[in-house]
């Protein structure tokens, strides 16, 4: 019925807006306008409307400063919704005179301001109130809401928390909350804090999250003895230290307890089942439990979430956890054979079992007809055999990560059955073979068989996969040219097949990659001249090969369950939308790690770092010609390595554009001319060398970055001179500025005038100093007169008898 009501609205809202005939409604009670496209001057032109209770305008574009007239003449207002438009600046004062106001959502804007000073310590009707993503400065304490008696949910993240004098540490509420959710905004400064003592009066909590905070101190299990009704619980991302202490006490309400990512230790409690026997999410990842996997987990039915990830934990009976739907065990000291019912569970969907030990062959085991996987890790263990086959069935498989096992044989040909495939990582085994031509996921979108022993050409693997964002080919065997058909796949932005075997020449087809950031075909056998267009990258953030996100999420579902059951008792009947986005997704996603040299080391790139990361790597290969001074417009390239090619001609001035090269590499190859003194003005390099080349004339000005290079930069370059090397540049050196192309000469190393001239004048001086001594002193022209009267004779005689010979063997 509510759904029948806005869409009823949402229709007849827009022609009555555009004739006008509602704005002196004296009976219009609801006007739900979310997803429409509304002037900027709406609110503040809205009208007199006295009987109007509910005002939905989210997502509807809006911008700007809330106006002070207009919406703020609705006394009768109990439900306002302003969610994810683009308003920003403070909310205005008038606000505050809403005095019937019940629920107020704001949430997914710009706006600012510290909350204790703004209208909200006004609106003491209030039951809803939602600050989250947003500049908002909002006290830890909730001293701003002390008088809000009426209070029931409060949401807050993303926004940056402060803290109030102590003064105010032991204020009492009014207030009995059924939902609290606060975080800090990540950018902002982490302040440690401990939990707000308010919390120590709450009796009627159903939902608490504290995630993302800085809060220290041991476990509060005291919130589970004040809130016996406490349904799920949130504390992930804090700094909580010791023991996981429950009290003695069944919570059968408890569906979600989420402590991950904390500092505490010790073991797994092992009467948690018997606790909080009705569990279905309990995440404690990233934390240092020691100990075993309590078995009892397994008899909880309810559980289908389970996350032990990143601890330490050492013993498991895997048997015993078939019947969740997701289990994370991935980064523990676990170890042994992994038993068939695992893989024959009829539930599990999603399986993390990376970073163990588990070994033997799972190449074998039979595939149960109702299993349908989703995720499966088994990366970094001491798997060995052939690759598993029984998975390829799955009709929702969109994830598979086997890397850095002892896997051997090729890659299978029933892998082309996996036509949802997302994910696909066999990197770091000991594989060989041809890659399957039929293999080809349409949906791939990360692909990694680094460090094994494939080989042959990359003819039609891959081809029908137009959305592959990372391709890793590197340390193989493959061989071939680098195929045309990569130009049709728009979505790359990392392709690496360093230290393969491929030839012949850089294909033109990589120029239409626009979304391309890393680029790495070094150690390989290519050759010809440097593609011009490659100048024509832009080299833009990208945040598509950070993650590679899956479609499927989970989380919410309860969550939003208890948070719509605890409003309709608080609250009523939903008549806006905003508890469908209070929900708490989280993304399955592979964090992706891109190996890519830069300042003449390997570095792993991941996170925040990766998605500004890019660079060229055309290193080790035979690159003739000159470089094309296209190249000097990558003016947003970060890494750029030319080295060990056959390369020629002079260093472009134009690469001085390069205002954000951090490392610049040129050496070994067979440059002339000078350094470009322009070079200076980049003062972001950290690595240059044009080392081992034939440039001339004067290094570049020591300054900036410049005077921070030492003479292994420039060694290997005969005719170079002036600081760092040591052979120092003589008053008419070599001009500085480099000459026009066509007076540089064809590669020589001589100037050819002035060889000319020096032959000319030495010429000149020895047969002058000839003729002078000759006529100076009489013995020396009589001896010289014989001399030449000796060789007259010699050769006369020498010619007579040639000729002789000559005739008689023709007779």
């Amino acid at each position: 019925m509510a759904t029948l009501y806005h869409h009823y609205f949402h229709h007849i809202s827009s022609s009555f807006f555009f004739t006008g005939t509602f704005f002196n409604s004296s009976t219009l009670e609801e006007l739900h306008l979310d997803y429409t496209s509304l002037p900027i001057n709406f609110l503040q032109n809205i009208g007199a409307l006295p009987a109007l209770k509910v005002l939905s305008v989210a997502e509807c574009d809006l911008n700007g400063t809330l106006p002070a007239q207009g919406w703020c003449e609705l006394k009768n207002l109990k439900q306002l919704d302003l969610a994810r438009n683009n308003f920003g600046g403070s909310l205005p004062d008038c606000l505050g005179n809403m005095s019937s106001l019940q629920q107020l959502d704001v949430s997914d804007n710009h706006f600012t301001g510290n909350i204790a000073f703004g209208p909200l310590t006004n609106l003491i009707s209030l039951k809803f109130l939602s600050l989250s993503n947003n500049l908002f400065e909002v006290p830890i304490s909730m001293k701003p809401f002390m008088n809000h008696s009426s209070l029931k949910f409060f949401y807050s993240e993303n926004n940056r928390l402060v803290t109030e004098p102590a003064a105010f540490d032991n204020l009492i509420p009014k207030f009995q909350l059924l939902f609290f959710r606060l975080s800090s905004n990540p950018t902002s400064e982490a302040l440690i804090v401990e939990i707000p003592d308010f919390l120590y009066y709450q009796y009627d909590l159903r939902v608490l999250d504290l995630s993302h905070n800085n809060i220290t101190g041991m476990f509060p299990s005291w919130l589970l003895k004040n809130n016996t009704r406490l349904e799920q619980l949130y504390l992930s991302e804090n700094s909580f230290v010791g023991a996981l202490q429950l009290q003695d006490h069944l919570y059968p309400n408890m569906t979600a307890l989420d402590i991950s990512n904390n500092n505490m230790h010790g073991q797994i409690p092992k009467d948690i089942c018997l606790i909080f026997p009705n569990l279905e999410n309990l995440r404690v990842a990233k934390n240092g439990f020691t100990g075993c996997i309590p078995s009892c987990l397994g008899n909880i039915s309810s559980l289908g979430v389970l996350d032990l990830s990143n601890n330490q934990l050492s013993t498991v009976k895997l048997e015993l956890l078939t019947t969740t739907w997701f289990l994370k065990l991935s980064n523990n000291n676990l170890g042994g054979q992994i038993p068939t019912s695992l893989f024959n569970s009829s539930t599990l969907e999603f399986l993390y079992l990376s970073g163990n030990n588990f070994w033997g062959q799972i190449s074998d085991f039979p595939l149960n007809a109702w299993n349908n996987w989703a995720v499966l890790d088994l990366s970094h263990n001491q798997f060995l055999g052939m690759l598993p086959t029984w998975f390829v069935n799955s009709t929702s498989l969109g994830a598979i990560d086997l890397s850095k096992n002892h896997f051997i044989g090729p890659i299978p040909r029933d892998f082309c059955k996996l036509d949802r495939l997302e994910y696909l990582d066999l990197s770091e085994n000991n594989l060989s073979g041809y890659i399957p031509s039929c293999f080809s996921p349409p949906p791939l979108t990360h692909v990694h068989l680094s460090k094994n022993r494939l080989s042959g050409p990359l003819t039609y693997g891959f081809f029908n996969s137009s959305y592959l964002v990372t391709m890793d080919l590197r340390d193989s065997s493959f061989t071939g040219s680098i195929p045309n058909w990569i130009g049709n796949h728009s979505s790359f932005s990392v392709l690496l097949l360093r230290a393969n075997h491929f030839d012949g020449e850089l294909p033109v087809q990589l120029c239409l990659l626009e979304q391309l950031s890393i680029l790495d075909v070094s150690q390989n056998q290519l050759s010809g001249p440097l593609p011009s267009c490659l100048g024509n990258l832009t080299f833009k953030k990208s945040s598509h090969k950070v993650f590679a996100g899956l479609v499927a999420a989970f989380g919410s579902s309860s969550l939003e369950w208890s948070m719509e059951k605890a409003y309709h008792e608080a609250m009523g009947p939903l008549l806006v939308d905003s508890m469908n986005n209070l929900g708490k997704d989280i993304l399955l996603n592979f964090t992706e790690v891109i190996e890519f040299r830069t300042k003449n080391m390997y570095y792993g790139y991941k996170g925040k770092v990766l998605s500004y990361m890019n660079g060229i790597d055309l290193s080790n290969n035979n690159f003739v010609g000159a470089i094309p001074p296209e190249f000097g417009n990558l003016s947003e390239i970060l890494s750029f390595n030319l080295s060990h090619n056959n390369l020629t001609g002079s260093i472009p001035p134009i690469f001085s554009n390069l205002k954000q090269i951090e490392s610049l590499d040129l050496s070994y190859n067979n440059l002339n001319g000078v350094i470009p003194p322009q070079l200076t003005e980049i003062t972001t390099l950290e690595v240059f060398s044009v080392a081992h080349n034939n440039l001339s004339g004067r290094t570049p000005e020591r300054k900036y970055q410049f005077g921070t290079f030492d003479e292994n930069c420039y060694e290997g370059n005969p005719f170079l001179c002036g600081p760092p090397l040591r052979n120092n540049c003589s008053e008419e050196a070599v001009p500085s500025q480099p000459m026009p192309n066509d007076k540089q000469g064809d590669d020589s190393f001589l100037d050819m005038e002035f060889f000319y001239i020096s032959f000319g004048v030495c010429y000149t001086i020895v047969v002058m100093t000839i003729g002078t001594v000759l006529y100076i002193n009489p013995y020396w022209r009589r001896r010289w007169l014989y001399f030449i009267e000796d060789c007259i004779d010699t050769c006369y005689y020498f010619v007579v008898a040639s000729f002789r010979k000559f005739s008689n063997f023709r007779r």
